[in-house]
């Protein structure tokens, strides 16, 4: 049901490292129902920074895929790797303000550190300034001795003390390329999105964001993190390890099994209008209230991944890569 309130605006920003798969369409569905529901708008980010992973024309294939479901962008479909100015820029005034500074540690040496709850925490080595003969390799985030708490509209209250859990994390990493904290937390702000609706995966990463954006003096984002979809080995569903591509399933099928598993409203797929017609359904009756409040979910629970006859009313997607 739609509520009165500031605009919204949502965002999916996928990895052109392979199609989409089902996981990821579920991710797609709740952030574009979450931004459609209180008649927001819905933009498109391709997360193109690890360069040596993205996979040619995969950008595009995303695109026509979430097109066939109707998940449309209200807006330019911004590519990360256009971004370098903003980029530098941001990490400029990090070092600036003495919020960042060079570490010339190599991998090992960062990782000699004690062992936190998301592993190696870095031991500062560089925190003062530049060891005698050393060069910077790396950009690093100053963290404060303090925790840094995150209201998640699912989840509930996300706290970490950044120091004693994290310490400093890279904002730049060696190869040159901006990492993905830096990058998420810049470009959110410049699409204006205000709510990142995303996999509980990537739970753990907003207190990080929310200290990045007070560094910067950016506007703080709400978060919505959605169960992440595992398989019967409870590994999340994912190109690495191995997803099913939604090509060759009815899309119908996979709307409703993606909504099942959010804990959403049946819709009809009989009217017309076909899987457009269900995702626009899906919106006008979004519920985050009814969304599962645990991190994983298997997929199983809703038959799996549906196999059924493709829409006639959908184009074919295209097959992966070659």
């Amino acid at each position: 049901m739609k509520t009165p309130g500031a605009a919204v605006v949502g965002r999916f920003a996928p990895s052109p490292t392979g199609d989409l798969h089902f996981g990821s369409l579920v991710a797609a569905l709740a952030s574009y129902c979450n931004a459609k529901a209180v008649d927001g708008r819905w933009l498109l980010r391709i997360d193109d920074l690890d360069t040596p992973r993205v996979v040619a024309g995969a950008d595009r294939r995303i695109l026509d895929q979430l097109m066939a479901f109707g998940l449309v962008p209200d807006g330019p479909i911004m590519y990360q790797s256009e971004r370098s100015a903003a980029y530098r820029d941001a990490i400029d005034a990090l070092v600036a303000r003495g919020h960042a500074f060079p570490c010339g540690c190599t991998r090992r040496e960062a990782q000699a550190g004690r062992i936190g709850p998301e592993g190696p925490i870095y031991p500062g080595t560089c925190r003062h300034g530049l060891p005698r003969g050393r060069s910077a390799r790396s950009i690093r985030l100053r963290v404060p001795e303090e925790t840094i708490a995150v209201d998640d509209r699912i989840q509930g209250r996300v706290a970490q003390h950044l120091a004693g859990e994290v310490g400093d994390f890279v904002i730049r990493r060696a190869d040159g390329i901006t990492a993905y904290q830096l990058a998420t937390v810049v470009d959110d702000a410049a699409q204006g999105v205000t709510e990142v609706v995303r996999g509980a995966d990537l739970l753990s990463s907003s207190p990080r964001q929310r200290y990045l954006q007070t560094c910067l003096e950016l506007p703080m984002t709400a978060y919505l993190h959605t169960p992440v979809v595992v398989d019967d080995h409870n590994e999340k569903l994912g190109k690495r390890s191995g997803a099913l591509s939604l090509t060759g399933q009815d899309p119908r099928a996979l709307v409703k099994a993606c909504l099942g598993l959010l804990g959403q409203s049946e819709v009809s797929d009989t009217g017309p209008g076909g899987v457009s017609a269900m995702v626009a359904q899906a919106a006008a009756h979004w519920d985050v209230s009814r969304i599962p409040t645990y991190p994983t979910i298997n997929r199983n629970p809703v038959g799996g991944m549906p196999t059924s006859a493709p829409d006639p009313t959908v184009p074919d997607w295209p097959n992966n890569g070659n």
